[in-house]
């Protein structure tokens, strides 16, 4: 699969989830559950395969639920998302696993929105209390937000928009190393946004803070949400102008050009960084 049919399965949620805020009062036999405890997915396993649970109402009482949530409605199963108590067990019938374990074992639209669901329960859980007077808030039924009923400040779900950046030098591609990866993986460019810059802005700052060098011709690529918690991935490609490489040690370790031929170990194909460093593979194997 190419990188831009990677990019366009992405977006097939669009066709197949509707968000809403409340639920209708009639949500049908059975409803889909994004059930998280100690921040995992608790998941069914029949045949082999993993499923995301389906329960009906007698089955919803069973389990000691906290923080529930209504998602939207996906292929006309209506979606919620909820928390078990982290002082209990994982229920019986169940396992938990993290997201990134899942990636491969259920369709990445499921994947998506149980991204979507630890994204809110992780605003819910921080947004408990107003940030100005202190009191309880209350959600919305009109919008995806909670109102302080004392002093009327509405708090939406938070982004934390990150750049992340292909940088290539005719066919050599820049790799660089975090000392948070792991053992011996190296990975593109990446960075949070400050408050006051544009993408463009940040691409160019997080390349100079973090290898040194000048690069142009910045092209757009694609976005991808990572919960984790709340991050936006805005993913960029990039051409080297000037400079040599120089690494700031705290936030890179070692970063070098890599060919096609001698690439290290690089993420997994659940992220957008995996999305460009094949891209570029695709392009220069088509040179070859």
């Amino acid at each position: 699969m190419t990188s831009d049919a990677k990019l366009r399965k992405k977006s097939s949620l669009l066709d197949n989830f509707t968000p809403y805020y409340s639920p209708p009062h009639d949500t049908g036999e059975f409803s889909m559950w994004f059930i998280f405890y100690k921040n995992e997915l608790l998941i069914q396993e029949k045949q082999g395969s993993y499923h995301v649970p389906l329960l009906n109402i007698v089955e919803q009482d069973k389990l000691p639920l906290i923080n529930q949530f209504y998602l939207g409605q996906y292929d006309s199963i209506h979606c919620f998302g909820a928390e078990i108590n982290p002082k209990t067990s994982t229920p019986s019938g169940y396992q938990s696993l993290g997201l990134r374990q899942l990636f491969g074992l259920i369709s990445d639209d499921l994947l998506t929105l149980a991204g979507r669901a630890i994204h809110l329960l992780y605003w819910d859980s921080t947004t408990q209390f107003c940030g100005r007077c202190g009191h309880t808030t209350l959600l919305k039924t009109d919008e995806r937000a909670k109102e302080c009923p004392q002093c009327g400040l509405i708090n939406y779900p938070q982004l934390a928009p990150a750049v992340i950046i292909l940088i290539e030098k005719d066919n050599e591609i820049l790799l660089a190393r975090s000392p948070r990866f792991k053992p011996k993986m190296y990975s593109v460019i990446a960075g949070f946004v400050e408050p006051g810059e544009t993408l463009e802005q940040t691409v160019l700052r997080e390349i100079r803070e973090e290898v040194g060098i000048q690069v142009h011709k910045i092209q757009y690529f694609g976005s991808q949400h990572w919960p984790f918690p709340q991050s936006l991935m805005i993913a960029f490609t990039a051409e080297y102008l000037s400079g040599q490489i120089t690494i700031d040690h705290r936030e890179i370790e070692d970063a070098d050009w890599f060919t096609i031929e001698n690439l290290p170990p690089i993420p997994n194909k659940m992220s957008i960084s995996r999305w460009l460093i094949d891209w570029f593979i695709e392009k220069h194997s088509q040179v070859q």
